[in-house]
């Protein structure tokens, strides 16, 4: 179902801050923010697809450069599990997800549901897209959390999967995870926004994150922030799914608290930005990732972009200058370590620099 959206009031006042900050400096690429159409993508039948990335995908919306959409995602759980589990009614289940489950055989390898593909018209390989993320809400009364003993980051002590569904607190943001065990879900993100890959590699996984982008299970990237994303095929091609309530870095148990959400993402084409691994920005941060099976090496990859951010930025500083800014100044966290791929991301805080 593809239909133009009025323009929403954010819930949240720091998406609101983001929106207008977002429209106001579209100019500076090249757009003006009366430009701006706005597009809602729900999730249905057809307008997913479940488990891979793939450049040959048909895009199921189309838009320029500039543009707004409101995207809806699905939750990647099977309606019979939420159901069985008697702790929501079924109705609590969007019968768009019933649909999706019933009716798309083509999935695989990876477990997302993913919104999309979005083709941004002008976007060619080499290209960065910027995707401003405006707005993210919480749109279920419940999530779930599934443990794998035999893909996790601590498989010894624990067998075969264990899930729980778990009440979402909207009102209050909060969830309760386990008797008295209550955990914060005003922070919600996508795990999943990600490109097509170079069509020489074909149909890849959802699961591990790479120079596509994809499932980097990133908590930083909230209402408010700016992703950065290699193009690697024509017209971009984004897919956002994996929606969280929440999550701790790391991911460790294999899922955060998987749920639905819709977000209010701004694409803009940028021709004057080259990058290998994506990158994103907060109010207050510059972020790098590394991605790597092994996590050393995830490491490594980020340092080296802080190194390449910060010299490119400020060319007044040598590359050692900036590998002792890394050393003293950035904080790197561990992303994730369940998806094949491991992530390290570094968070560059902005007010150090007074130049």
């Amino acid at each position: 179902m593809l239909a133009p959206s009025p323009l929403r009031r954010a819930r949240d006042p720091r998406a609101a801050s983001a929106f207008a900050c977002a429209l106001s400096f579209v100019t500076a690429v090249g757009v003006s923010a009366a430009d701006a159409a706005e597009h809602t993508l729900m999730p249905s039948p057809k307008t997913v697809h479940i488990g891979y990335f793939l450049a040959t995908v048909k895009p199921v919306l189309t838009i320029d450069s500039g543009d707004i959409v409101t995207i809806e995602s699905a939750a990647s759980v099977v309606p019979s599990v939420v159901d069985q589990s008697g702790v929501v009614p079924p109705s609590a289940v969007p019968q768009y997800q019933r649909d999706i489950y019933g009716e798309v055989k083509d999935r695989g390898p990876g477990p997302h549901v993913l919104t999309g593909p979005i083709e941004v018209k002008g976007a060619m390989p080499g290209d960065v897209l910027e995707v401003r993320i405006l707005d993210i809400n919480l749109i279920l009364d419940w999530g779930y959390n599934r443990l794998r003993a035999y893909t996790v980051a601590l498989p010894e002590g624990f067998t075969g999967v264990w899930a729980r569904i778990i009440p979402l607190n909207r009102e209050n943001k909060t969830a309760e995870v386990a008797k008295g065990v209550v955990v914060p879900i005003d922070r919600p993100f996508f795990g999943t926004m990600g490109l097509a890959p170079d069509p020489a590699m074909g149909r890849i996984s959802s699961g591990p994150p790479g120079v596509h982008t994809g499932n980097l299970d990133n908590k930083d990237l909230v209402a408010g922030t700016t992703l950065y994303m290699p193009v690697h095929a024509p017209g971009a091609l984004f897919s956002a799914g994996d929606a969280h309530a929440a999550q701790g870095h790391g991911e460790v148990d294999l899922t955060a608290i998987e749920t639905g959400l819709r977000g209010k993402f701004q694409f803009i084409v940028r021709k004057d930005m080259k990058l290998t691994w994506p990158r994103a920005e907060t109010p207050t941060h510059w972020i790098v990732m590394g991605l790597h099976p092994d996590l050393d090496e995830g490491m490594k990859i980020a340092v080296r972009e802080t190194i390449d951010l910060i010299t490119k930025r400020f060319p007044n500083l040598t590359r050692e200058e900036a590998y002792m800014i890394a050393s003293v100044a950035v904080d790197y966290h561990v992303t994730q370590v369940v998806d094949g791929t491991k992530g390290v991301h570094g968070m560059i805080p902005k007010s150090i620099f007074k130049q």
